[in-house]
């Protein structure tokens, strides 16, 4: 009988986080509003263990250089970083979009405008976004994304927007 408790104990010690993580990220859904556009999306973007491609279809199209309409495959990683400070935090609000793709003509027009656009910028690439979360402070979803340690953050207070991306692990 110590044999069988010892038994379960394991097994709840090593399965229930298991279950617990497979829950959380089996499905990912995420809400999006552009400011730019006024387009709004709610996408199921992940399920059953994989990517779910035509939503991605969507995302692409969605977070396109409004400016230009060009479009670029995002990278989905970016998509994750959103959805686990909406974990971390217990956010249910909608992500307000403020830039996410920027062709390149588009990325050297605001170059010439302001001096906080980079030259290499991962918005370049798909693998940045800039946002606002609509019942969440801006401090404090920079504060989650910075706590997640998993790419670029950047906080801008006077524009009331945070950047997030997938590069290398860095803030401004």
């Amino acid at each position: 009988m110590k044999k069988y408790w010892i038994f379960l104990m394991i097994a709840v010690l090593v399965i229930a986080p298991f279950s617990a993580t497979m829950s959380k990220t089996d499905e990912r859904q995420l809400s999006f509003y552009h400011t730019h556009t006024s387009e709004s999306l709610t996408v199921t973007y992940f399920r059953d263990g994989d990517y779910v491609e035509p939503a991605l279809a969507e995302l692409n199209h969605f977070l396109r250089d409004f400016r230009t309409g060009d479009a670029v495959t995002m990278d989905p990683a970016v998509f994750d970083i959103l959805h686990e400070i909406q974990s971390e935090s217990g956010s249910s609000g909608t992500y307000q979009i403020i830039s996410a793709y920027r062709s390149p003509a588009t990325n050297e027009s605001l170059r010439g405008k302001s001096s906080g656009v980079a030259k290499n910028s991962q918005h370049l690439l798909g693998k940045a976004i800039d946002v606002r979360l609509t019942d969440l402070d801006t401090a404090e979803l920079r504060d989650v994304a910075l706590s997640l340690k998993r790419g670029g953050v950047g906080y801008y207070k006077a524009s009331d927007f945070v950047h997030v991306d997938t590069g290398r692990v860095r803030q401004w």
